[in-house]
């Protein structure tokens, strides 16, 4: 689908904006701080934000990557959330998820910037604490199955029940399968390969793409957190038996196989690992 460029920057924006917010999130959530209140603020002394200082990446610009009232550095990362999130709402709205179906586009739309709204948080608090919340992850599955009803349903060729039930299957395979391979690696190596995070990530994942965009987006990540891996050790970045987050793997892949579609994916594996015509 394409966009006049008024639409697309209108879009930017309100990705922005809500990256902003998403960098709330990941630093109030591990403190069990309210995502509301108070009012934004300076996380070193505690100064309230004007409105002028806590526009997406303008602010930072503008006050050259300093607290206005202490001096000090308001960390990169927050623009380049920003940023990402913008872009992402921007190739959210012009996406054509298989998970959905032939969903109406509106749908579609709020569909993919609800998910990216809740995987970017996950995925920036997974490479902080190592650690993925419940409550992100439980909510993220239940809005998943409500979404994908409502896109059955809404078609009105009788698949509702059938996509809602696939994606329940999905959420449940991803759930139990990491599990029983986190149990399975207790078992053999004395210590777990996943954490129970992990698998509550991959049951989200399962109910917003269902079982084959799972089964992609487990092989992408497990692809991509091997490869980072193994930079990691030879270049010494990684110590061996040093934990690495696989969260932000499974999101990341999440987030690529939702825009690119079920399609896409399993030409570019078909291809590449010999698999033929999928």
């Amino acid at each position: 689908m394409l966009m006049s460029p008024t639409i697309a920057a209108l879009i930017a924006l309100l990705g922005a904006c809500v990256g902003s917010f998403i960098n709330v999130v990941a630093w109030r959530l591990p403190r069990q701080e309210s995502v509301v209140l108070p009012a934004s603020h300076c996380p070193r002394c505690g100064a309230r934000l004007r409105w002028w200082e806590n526009l997406p990446v303008l602010s930072w610009l503008l006050l050259g990557g300093r607290c206005n009232h202490c001096g000090a550095a308001i960390r990169l990362r927050y623009p380049a959330v920003e940023l990402l999130s913008a872009g992402l709402f921007v190739a959210a709205a012009v996406a054509a998820p298989s998970g959905l179906g032939q969903a109406s586009a509106p749908l579609v739309v709020l569909a993919g910037w609800l998910l990216v709204g809740l995987l970017l948080p996950l995925l920036l608090i997974d490479l902080d604490q190592l650690w993925l919340p419940e409550p992100l992850c439980r909510w993220g599955v239940v809005l998943g199955l409500v979404i994908t009803a409502i896109a059955g349903f809404s078609q009105g060729d009788g698949s509702g029940r059938s996509l809602l039930l696939w994606h329940l299957l999905a959420a449940s395979a991803g759930l139990l399968g990491f599990e029983a391979t986190s149990a399975g690696a207790q078992r053999l190596l004395g210590q777990p390969a996943l954490g129970l995070g992990d698998a509550k990530l991959a049951a989200l994942l399962g109910a917003w793409l269902g079982l084959t965009g799972l089964g992609l987006t487990v092989v992408l990540a497990v692809f991509a957190g091997a490869l980072v891996g193994v930079i990691g050790l030879l270049s010494g970045r990684l110590r061996r038996g040093q934990p690495l987050p696989f969260g932000p793997f499974l999101a990341a892949a999440g987030l690529a196989v939702w825009l690119l579609g079920n399609g896409f994916w399993l030409q570019q594996l078909g291809g590449r690992l010999g698999w033929g015509a999928l």
